[in-house]
């Protein structure tokens, strides 16, 4: 009597080995990674010659991208954990105009004053995520009534203390201070003189700065953004809670069941998402020297759209820090970009718009190779 043939065990997918092509395809950060070479090359062309590469040029879409970028990061995990912060632009305002109220109006000392903005935004992130968690309702709705109460409550208290939306005298209350300079300073002064010594970057040729570097040092806004970017990095792609904060985006169910805290891991990126607003809120009105109750606005959509550029998927569990952080980068550039070309800057919202369509539509076509849709 013949054996019959024993048909062969199916071999689990996540041990097949796939092509270098295809893992090069499923990357999160692909398509940022194409775009910010595209766009730094269609600069090149149409503004190279407008000092948009200059040294001051550079730090002028630095700074902007800067600001994209410490919002982005929040966004950044916050979504790969399966939700949405839409309050951060309000929590932008709100915590700079607490700063403001404490140190200017009451007359606190700076320090006390940002490190109280500081509990208070973080406070208002977990109240957020423990919302999210315990109603069940869609973290969209909770932190779009968040965005409503703290823009109106921020405007409130400016207008009830000190009958104006705009609070000034930051920058005096501020001098000395050690807290604020890791917010308002710059550093690496030194080494821009010795490159305007050596002939390597232009100086000032007239007025009270002539002779001086035209640019005189990286602003913290920059090196916050720089540790901020390290740090979230290393976190989602070197730690066991950044496995957490996968598995909590991409199946929460699944992750409960072998042991994923994923209700404290969503209501700490809540946290993280409200600190990174208050680190973008503190730096803001230290270059500014005041606090405004309208500040932020919209801030929220453009953290979003720099993640989707960066590759997130808004279902949760897929993403990249690298790949927002360049999100925010094409963000800067255009944005200073259309400016040096001489482009009607009403543009950059067009640009928005197209980008986050055609991020969408690649997000979606990574997404069905990653989950074999059809």
């Amino acid at each position: 009597m013949s054996e019959q043939p024993v048909a062969a065990p199916p071999v689990d997918e996540r041990v097949q080995r796939q092509s270098p092509l295809r893992r090069a395809f499923v990357r999160p950060e692909l398509g940022a990674m194409a775009g910010t070479v595209l766009v730094f090359i269609y600069f090149a062309i149409v503004a190279g010659g407008t000092g948009m590469f200059a040294a001051d040029g550079i730090m002028n879409w630095g700074v902007v991208s800067a600001q994209f970028a410490i919002i982005a990061v929040g966004a950044c995990l916050l979504m790969i954990a399966g939700e949405f912060d839409l309050s951060v632009g309000s929590m932008i305002g709100f915590a700079g105009i607490v700063i403001a109220l404490l140190s200017v109006h009451m007359g606190l000392p700076m320090w006390v004053s940002i490190i109280a903005a500081f509990i208070t935004a973080m406070l208002i992130g977990a109240a957020n995520g423990y919302l999210v968690i315990k109603t069940g309702l869609p973290s969209f709705i909770v932190t779009l009534a968040s965005l409503y109460i703290l823009r109106g409550l921020t405007i409130y208290l400016s207008i009830s203390t000190t009958r104006q939306t705009i609070i000034g005298g930051v920058r005096e209350a501020a001098q000395g201070d050690w807290l604020a300079a890791l917010f308002g300073g710059k550093v690496l002064g030194f080494v821009f003189t010795w490159m305007a010594d050596m002939g390597l970057i232009a100086t000032f040729q007239a007025g009270n700065k002539a002779g001086q570097p035209v640019v005189d040092g990286i602003p913290m806004l920059m090196v916050w953004a720089l540790a901020l970017i390290i740090f979230a990095h290393i976190l989602l792609t070197r730690t066991r809670f950044g496995n957490w904060i996968y598995a909590a985006g991409g199946d929460a169910k699944a992750a409960r069941y072998v042991g994923v805290p994923v209700d404290r891991v969503k209501i700490a990126m809540f946290v993280f998402s409200a600190f990174c607003a208050t680190v973008f809120a503190t730096c803001q009105v230290m270059e500014f020297g005041s606090a405004a109750a309208d500040r932020g606005l919209l801030k929220e959509f453009e953290a979003i759209i720099a993640v989707v550029i960066g590759g997130a998927l808004l279902t949760g569990g897929y993403g990249s820090v690298i790949g927002a952080a360049l999100g925010a980068l094409i963000f800067g550039v255009v944005q200073q970009g259309l400016f040096f070309a001489g482009v009607e800057s009403s543009l950059f919202r067009v640009f928005l718009g197209v980008i986050l369509l055609l991020a969408v539509i690649l997000n979606t076509y990574i997404r069905r190779l990653i989950t074999g849709e059809r």
